[in-house]
């Protein structure tokens, strides 16, 4: 068993944007978005709308969001994110036909916004861009609060398959102690509305590793969750980040915590073997989908594969060279700046921030965003790619994880799967693929 610490990093976009550097510095400048996706297929697009509003802050949060909306600021951002969407769907082109076979709500809370405004949203998405929304699956994040029957209206209306919330402990106790203010019955509450509404996949969220949290307790709020017999479930490891609620708490002294890894650890393996128990399969180590339930749109990181246009100031945008987006922050005052900003631009044609990904650092990305999938990467796909093979590109990281175990050498040779263990340590495992030049620009980064 390897001594690695098995919470290093949640990968879930490779590079991540704390890599991404203005475009203007690159001296290719900052690129048309004409000419970016001029050569890119256009017939299975994800897309991808953000909403950078929360009623409040959980104490582990770091996702660029603000609290509240002040003085009309959510009519701003979405007259904003009409310009943008105009001005993308404009730069695709009608050379070729634009389908996009999935798209997503995601924040912040995209429920923040009123049963209108979200109208207002679903019209962006689909008037603008084009995408018909009733036709691809359309996934939308919401919380507790603002899980309203008139927003869960709208969205069921307007074609939404699946909706999750986060939830993360039905312990009142625990949630406090997340700085996540609210009350196991005002969680039920929702969860009803939310079913009532007839969206066919709900998905939950749970923390494990908050402060008092014990299996017992662990064990209740899994039950909690498996009572609404939700399509999926996610189960995400506590971390305290800087700049974030918690963060703001800690010390030099609290840090590296070996007993808090192996509480983590432990309570994963418990969820995890609870939910295989109740008839749930294991997609990624976070995600679990209850079996015999249809897969609802791509899986984790397909998106960076096939192409994807993300609208709003918090948005990443992928095409086979260059991941873009706008400026990345996590203290409010930087957030509350950089939003502002993007509602009084006029001119959305060229990419801003970013990172071009070629050569060795798209078959880093194929492979981190395969592997951390339960069903692994299959050899020929990659062989098909990049006319090389993974064993043979990454020799030295992928015998270092079958060193550790972290591979299934059970599994069909013409595939590369973890382990249970693997899987259990993909946060260790996922920042361990990032090139030398990622890990130096993300450490670069002044985190702000």
């Amino acid at each position: 068993m390897t001594s690695t610490r098995p919470y290093q990093s949640y990968v879930y976009a490779y590079p991540h944007k704390t890599a991404y550097r203005p475009l203007g510095e690159h001296p290719a400048g900052r690129p048309p978005l004409s000419e970016l996706w001029a050569d890119e297929p256009k017939d299975a697009l994800s897309l991808y709308l953000h909403i950078p509003f929360c009623e409040v802050r959980c104490g582990f949060c770091n996702l660029f969001t603000r609290i509240g909306a002040p003085d009309e600021l959510t009519t701003r951002y979405l007259d904003a994110l009409d310009r943008q969407a105009t001005a993308v769907r404009d730069a695709l082109g009608d050379e070729e036909p634009v389908r996009f076979a999935a798209a997503a709500f995601g924040g912040g809370t995209p429920t923040f916004l009123t049963a209108g405004e979200l109208e207002r949203l679903c019209d962006i998405t689909e008037k603008r861009m084009g995408a018909d929304l009733r036709a691809v699956p359309l996934s939308v994040e919401t919380s507790p609060s603002t899980a309203t029957a008139d927003r869960l209206a709208v969205l069921a209306d307007r074609g939404a398959t699946r909706v999750s919330i986060g939830v993360q402990s039905f312990v009142d106790a625990e949630a406090r102690a997340a700085v996540r203010p609210q009350h196991r019955s005002e969680v039920e509450d929702a969860l009803g509305r939310i079913r009532d509404a007839r969206i066919p996949v709900l998905n939950i969220d749970l923390i494990y590793g908050i402060d008092g949290q014990t299996e017992e307790s662990w064990r209740f709020s899994l039950d909690a969750a498996l009572a609404w017999r939700p399509e999926e479930l996610y189960l995400y490891p506590l971390y305290v980040r800087p700049l974030t609620g918690l963060g703001r708490h800690r010390t030099a002294a609290d840090a590296p915590d070996h007993a808090w890894d192996e509480q983590r650890l432990r309570l994963y393996r418990a969820g995890r073997d609870h939910l295989l128990a109740h008839g749930y399969e294991q997609v990624s180590m976070r995600m679990f989908r209850r079996a015999g339930v249809p897969q609802a749109g791509p899986e984790d990181y397909a998106c960076q594969t096939d192409g994807m246009i993300g609208l709003g100031c918090g948005a990443r945008s992928y095409t086979s060279s260059l991941h873009y987006s706008f400026d990345y922050a996590v203290e409010m005052r930087e957030i509350r700046g950089i939003i502002d900003g993007f509602t009084a631009t006029e001119d959305f044609s060229r990419a801003e921030v970013g990172r071009y990904v070629t050569g060795d650092e798209a078959r880093r990305r194929h492979l981190l965003q395969s592997l951390l999938q339960a069903e692994g990467l299959v050899s020929a796909d990659y062989r098909e790619r990049f006319g090389t093979d993974p064993r043979a590109d990454f020799p030295s990281e992928l015998d270092r994880f079958a060193e550790r175990g972290w591979l299934d050498g059970s599994a069909d040779p013409g595939r590369l799967r973890l382990s249970p263990e693997g899987l259990a340590h993909s946060d260790a495992l996922g920042p361990e693929l990032f090139s030398p030049a990622v890990r130096a620009a993300m450490a670069a980064y002044e985190a702000k």
